[in-house]
């Protein structure tokens, strides 16, 4: 078995062999070759799996992206996709394989985290991926959407109520892509958790609403001056639902705004919001607490560690402390202990050989890296190991994010 990246006329043959390998048939492509999921697949970062006579039976290829770390960072990741071996070859060592040699080129490329969005969630751990942001789906019945007037006074009352001097316009998806691809790049600089959306996709409009061609409309909205900061993409579905693709704001007040404005749409019965971030407070927005129904609850982006010091000392901290972290990597076979030191939002990450606060495997590190995942959770679930009373809590504080990471982005 050989594992090898595509050549740039075989991007054809990596398509064929993934669709292979779930059971499906590609959709047509535009003639320009965009308008399709894979139409930003970077052939470069694409790997296939070949048999002794030259069969491709498995694919693996990554994106680069960047990812947005707790206090405001950015660096670039290997956003893994595309992962699939054709059922004639599964459990014979192909997926272990690929995976391996991407971990590797990944590295080589100078990059310490990976991160993808797992299709199954029992595959990725075993190769050292842990989830680390999470999602879920607000459901909304329009008849029982009255705003509460908020109770606080002053400007945090102003701010949650949405009622500022902005405004609301409705384009088609088609018309303001300049628009989407502005406003969301501010607001995943912005957010913990958040990847980038290359240039790239939008013109090959890849992935899904609102960067693919599907007919969407968006709710723009602008702020006094005029200047977008923030949109809705959304569209009419069956038994007179309307699905909210994704709202992009840059602050709770714009987010309130759009919210307003989708929930007073006419002849709606409901407004189902997709990827609704943890903690929102919308739902307390509302006189009716009840009307907000939350479901498909789920994890979304995992990550994986490839260099703990540098990882460890990319992203923000908030509180200072010091922690020793014992660190398995079973599947690349490395191990490591760590003095993790916290002064003033810096961290130090060294090699020790004091006795460990904390023993983890590097897929429970990649959950508990944003700060979307208590240690203490881990802990209590027994995947973590604290060896002194009190690490636990000490680890929750450190690793703690200014807020919820979220992943909006689908690839």
């Amino acid at each position: 078995m050989d594992i090898r990246p595509t050549t740039d006329q075989e991007l054809d043959v990596f398509v064929d062999t993934l669709h292979t390998a779930f059971g499906r048939f590609p959709e047509t492509a535009a003639e320009d070759g965009g308008g399709v999921w894979w139409a930003a697949l970077e052939n470069d970062r694409n790997l296939l799996a070949v048999t002794a006579d030259g069969r491709p039976v498995g694919t693996a290829g990554a994106y680069s992206f960047e990812l947005t770390l707790p206090g405001g960072a950015m660096t670039p990741v290997a956003g893994v996709s595309g992962v699939g071996v054709l059922p004639s070859h599964r459990r014979q060592g192909v997926l272990s394989a690929m995976m391996r040699r991407q971990l590797a080129d990944v590295r080589t490329r100078g990059e310490y985290l990976s991160v993808l969005l797992a299709s199954e969630a029992p595959i990725y751990g075993r190769f050292g991926y842990g989830p680390a942001t999470y999602t879920r789906r607000l459901t909304v019945t329009r008849s029982q959407a009255a705003f509460a007037a908020p109770r606080a006074r002053g400007a945090a009352a102003d701010a949650g109520s949405g009622s500022g001097s902005g405004s609301v316009e409705v384009l088609r998806s088609a018309e303001c892509g300049d628009i989407l691809e502005e406003v969301y790049d501010r607001y995943r600089r912005a957010q913990p958790g958040a990847l980038s959306r290359p240039h790239r996709w939008w013109v090959r409009r890849a992935g899904q609403p609102p960067i693919s061609p599907a007919p969407r409309y968006v709710a723009v909205h602008r702020d006094a001056d005029g200047v977008p900061d923030g949109y809705a993409s959304y569209a009419l579905g069956e038994s007179d639902t309307l699905k909210v693709d994704e709202t992009i704001a840059a602050d709770d007040a714009v987010f309130t705004a759009l919210a307003r404005f989708l929930l007073g749409h006419d002849l709606v019965s409901q407004v189902v919001f997709r990827h609704f971030p943890p903690e929102h407070p919308l739902r307390w927005q509302l006189t009716d607490f009840r009307a907000g129904q939350v479901d498909n609850d789920t994890d979304w982006l995992w990550v994986r560690l490839l260099d703990v010091p540098r990882a460890l000392t990319a992203r923000g901290w908030f509180v200072d402390g010091e922690l020793v972290l014992d660190v398995d990597d079973p599947f690349l076979g490395e191990h490591g202990r760590h003095l993790l030191t916290v002064r003033d939002g810096k961290a130090e990450c060294v090699p020790t050989d004091r006795e460990p606060d904390l023993s983890l495997d590097v897929r429970d590190l990649g959950s508990v890296y944003l700060g979307g995942t208590a240690p203490s959770a881990l802990v209590r679930a027994g995947h973590i190991r604290a060896h002194r009373p009190g690490a636990a809590a000490l680890a929750d504080a450190l690793f703690g994010a200014e807020r919820a990471p979220h992943c909006l982005h689908w690839f």
